[in-house]
């Protein structure tokens, strides 16, 4: 992550937490899943256009829109992605793919900022129009089922910076 000037004191400090955070997050996180129904998402946005592929997805996400890993989020038993973008300190978009195509996205607050508001689902909205513009020709409203596979050739670890 990337300070910025527009970050004020308690978010550059939080930011800073998190960081601490992060590396031992995922094993909080795989013990606390009993808490997480296993249910997807709300909001869904539409399925993995045939002849498409997650890496080429990717890609588009990252490079065209500043989408990246978002591994500070539970994790829905048949997702394969789970990226977000950032358009503040304070609020993201967050993005799913499932393992038989689907996409889910919502728009919310960012758990660095507000982590209970965060979890308890707070100001989530569909915002589907938004993804629908991120993902392009990815994405296709019409049910189309497929098995999709992770994809493990781009690194799923890139830091998502503050603009």
């Amino acid at each position: 992550m990337v300070y910025n000037s527009s970050m004020n004191f308690f978010q550059r400090l939080k930011q800073k937490i998190w960081r601490l955070f992060y590396p031992i997050f995922p094993q909080i996180e795989h013990r606390l899943l009993f808490l997480h129904e296993k249910k997807r998402q709300k909001y869904r946005v539409g399925w993995l256009a045939p002849h498409h592929t997650v890496a080429g997805m990717k890609k588009h996400l990252a490079k065209e829109w500043g989408f990246g890993n978002h591994f500070v989020a539970w994790e829905d038993s048949d997702q394969i992605l789970s990226w977000r973008k950032l358009t503040s300190f304070n609020e993201q978009y967050h993005l799913r793919l499932y393992s038989d195509g689907e996409i889910r996205g919502h728009y919310e607050y960012t758990p660095e900022a507000a982590p209970i508001r965060h979890l308890m689902s707070t100001m989530q909205k569909a915002k589907t129009h938004d993804f629908l513009n991120f993902l392009g020709t990815f994405v296709t409203t019409k049910k189309h089922l497929s098995k999709v596979k992770p994809d493990m050739t781009v690194n799923q670890d890139s830091e998502v910076t503050f603009e």
